[in-house]
């Protein structure tokens, strides 16, 4: 193992924009570079075209660039933001449904449209996937049907048939996730015992504690406080059709002994089983005043972070648990804090004609500074209508005042970042700060100068002890909790990944920070860490190695990396293995599973894109594969310059919980397009910016 003793010093303070600007070049040493604020013309300039080989003939390139450019103008707000859809699996819609017949208001038009979605994305093996076309899975195929036969579906129906014969023959529905089995517990399908003794007492727990709510991610915080109150009061959903679900148990749910089981193996998750069967055990003993004054700060810790109209944690498990433990508490439903935490549910809600579903959360900051990459890339400058409005409505979005839950482990460093919905201020995301400053950098550094150090002085205060940096906390790798049987999801902690990372590294790279800064140092020294024996980078946010290769590649060049280095060379030859016979790159969610790493079931916009977008941060973009990655984008389907996608290309938990970003197909390829021909025209290498 290489020695890290060199890269093992702390963090540098950031409580002083002063303390970290002095080792950055100044943002106007970067204004007269040509290409990198998007000041190429519309039109592409002679050499350029000169450059551009036969196929894809320039004509083509110019038509899709210009359709995808005004496509991706006529979708922005008109105070300057883009929002797409952002679409999950069969668990969201269907634990709307059940929300509402926990509450008991059923909305029969409303969840009519929902149960036509979740009939339309049942798998062909009978129950429902995690992703596109993907294998089938217990506890979204247990949520799904239970919402379906709660709007009325009978059980013989022959989608009903199937789905059921499938969960009966994957072990019923006693084998569902730790969150299903917590569900149906609440709907008295389960006894309380099939799920982990989880009382809300542990939000009096010592921070020294193996257990706090701070040790774990933000997602899992929002999410376990308000489920504390309701698992601790063993609720009771009102249910008024009375539905339930026994014909999906092998065993009769009261007398199954084997809900729980160990999520790791070792011998650990053993033992806190065994602690399991103690504490449960000893529960009546507990104290009501401790329970009560437990239940007052978790809902204390609810009510500070109610977010208005953008919900609990902007998420929507924890709007739902929210809205679910005020219920249980008697709060009336008129009560602001309820009316709040519902509305911000129903502005989920993606309603069409004849069908509909619920968003997990809302991602207009991502979008947005994604989109205004693209848009700059494409040749609209930055002083443009569409671009100044869209930096101005991400500036105003800069989080200055809150200090999040992050501070657990840095209160001295001030906050600058940026969420990824409207507003979470609490939950400021690092990857989306990364990409809004390199945005607003890139659009006007002078203009946006004091913004832009302030994310860099957030950013650099959140970095982890190994030099790398997770998304919404630091040094958030509290391993042990891994092995508590609530943890069978596999996401509970936030730990540093690499394309977080590697989009901190490009962000300070581009604004100007050495590479022998200590920051920068122990930051390029973990991305080299990180990657994989065959050469690419695990994409923990983004379907996968091909997001994670990109992400690494680009911020290897922006920081000054050799990139003619052998680890370099060898990412690019991963990446030029993986092009599929039609010119275009595609990666399966499939691949999150380790012995299916590679799988693939067909080319997607995004990850062309993305792949192209690494290879020319490598220097490669007059290769042979990079143009018949751009021959592939040309000849894709679109409509109104977006692509055709229907393959989910984002993931919110690896194994667990996967994405499809709606705007990725829009302003990616887009991206990819008027790069190659930027690169072109400029006679330039590799690209001069971060991202």
């Amino acid at each position: 193992m290489k020695n890290r003793a060199a890269f093992d010093t702390k963090p540098v303070p950031a409580g002083n924009a002063a303390r970290i600007e002095t080792p950055l070049r100044s943002f106007n040493s970067l204004t007269n570079m040509d290409v990198m604020h998007g000041t190429l013309p519309a039109s592409t300039p002679e050499s350029a075209t000169q450059a551009l080989t036969p196929e894809p003939e320039r004509e083509a390139l110019e038509r899709a660039l210009e359709e995808s450019r005004a496509g991706l103008a006529g979708r922005q707000a008109a105070d300057g933001h883009w929002l797409f859809e952002l679409e999950a699996d069969a668990t969201i819609p269907a634990e709307f449904i059940l929300l509402d017949h926990y509450l008991g208001e059923i909305d029969d038009a409303g969840e009519s449209r929902l149960a036509v979605y979740l009939r339309r994305i049942q798998g062909a093996h009978g129950g429902w996937p995690l992703f596109h076309g993907g294998d089938f899975n217990i506890s979204a195929s247990v949520k799904a049907y239970y919402a379906l036969k709660m709007v009325g579906d009978a059980i013989d129906a022959p989608h009903m048939r199937r789905a059921r014969a499938a969960i009966l023959a994957h072990g019923g529905a006693a084998k569902a996730n730790v969150f299903t089995r917590i569900a149906l517990a609440l709907f008295e399908q389960v006894p309380w015992r099939a799920t982990p003794l989880i009382r809300v007492e542990a939000m009096l727990l010592p921070k020294w504690f193996p257990f706090h709510i701070d040790k774990v991610s933000y997602w899992s915080r929002t999410v376990m406080v308000p489920l504390f109150v309701l698992a601790t009061r063993k609720t009771r959903a009102r249910n008024p059709r009375r539905v339930n679900i026994r014909e999906l148990f092998v065993v009769p749910p009261e007398a199954e002994r084997n809900y729980l089981a160990n999520p790791t193996g070792h011998w650990i998750g053993d033992a806190l089983l065994v602690l399991d069967r103690i504490g449960r055990f000893l529960e009546p003993l507990f104290p009501q005043w401790l329970e009560k004054r437990a239940t007052a700060r978790a809902m204390a810790f609810v009510r500070e972070r109610l977010n208005g109209e953008d919900g609990l944690g902007g998420i929507f498990p924890a709007m739902a648990n929210a809205v679910m433990a005020f219920d249980a508490l008697g709060v009336p439903r008129n009560h602001p804090d309820v009316v709040t935490a519902r509305g911000a549910i129903a502005k989920l809600l993606v309603q069409r004609e004849d069908a509909g579903y619920c968003q997990p959360c809302v991602s207009p900051v991502w979008d947005t500074g994604l989109a205004l990459h693209a848009m700059m890339e494409a040749g609209i400058r930055g002083d443009s209508g569409p671009v100044a409005k869209a930096a101005r409505w991400l500036a105003e979005r800069q989080i200055l005042d809150v200090k999040g839950d992050w501070t657990s482990t840095r209160p001295d460093v001030r906050p600058g970042g940026w969420a990824v919905q409207y507003c979470n201020d609490h939950y400021p995301d690092v990857d989306d700060t990364a990409v809004v400053a390199m945005a607003l950098h890139r659009a006007d550094p002078e203009k946006y100068r004091d913004t832009i150090a302030r994310a860099a002085e957030w950013v650099v205060g959140m970095q982890s002890a190994n030099g790398g940096w997770g998304a919404f906390d630091a040094d958030n790798t509290h391993y042990l909790l891994n092995h508590i049987p609530f943890a069978d999801h596999g996401a509970l902690l936030d730990p540093p990944t690499a394309d977080v990372s590697a989009r901190c590294i490009g962000f300070l790279a581009q604004i100007g920070m050495a590479r022998a800064h200590p920051v920068m140092a122990r930051a390029l020294d973990y991305l080299r860490r990180e990657q994989e024996p065959d050469g690419s980078w695990f994409g923990r946010w983004g379907t996968n190695y091909i997001y994670g290769t990109w992400s690494a590649l680009a911020a290897l060049n922006a920081a000054g990396e050799d990139m003619t280095a052998p680890h370099i060379h060898k990412a690019v030859a991963w990446l030029k293995s993986r092009q599929r016979d039609d010119g275009g790159w595609g990666e399966d969610c499939a691949s999150y599973w380790p012995e299916r790493k590679g799988e693939a079931k067909a080319s997607t916009p995004s990850q062309t894109a993305w792949a192209l977008l690494g290879l020319m941060a490598a220097g490669e973009a007059g290769c042979a594969s990079v143009a018949r990655g751009v021959r592939y984008l040309l000849a894709a389907p679109r409509t109104g310059g977006k692509w055709t996608e229907e393959h989910y290309n984002a993931v919110g938990f690896p194994r667990v919980f996967f994405l499809r970003y709606h705007g990725y197909s829009a302003y990616f390829p887009l991206w990819a397009l008027a790069r190659y021909r930027n690169l072109s025209a400029a006679s330039r290498a590799r690209p001069a910016f971060g991202i």
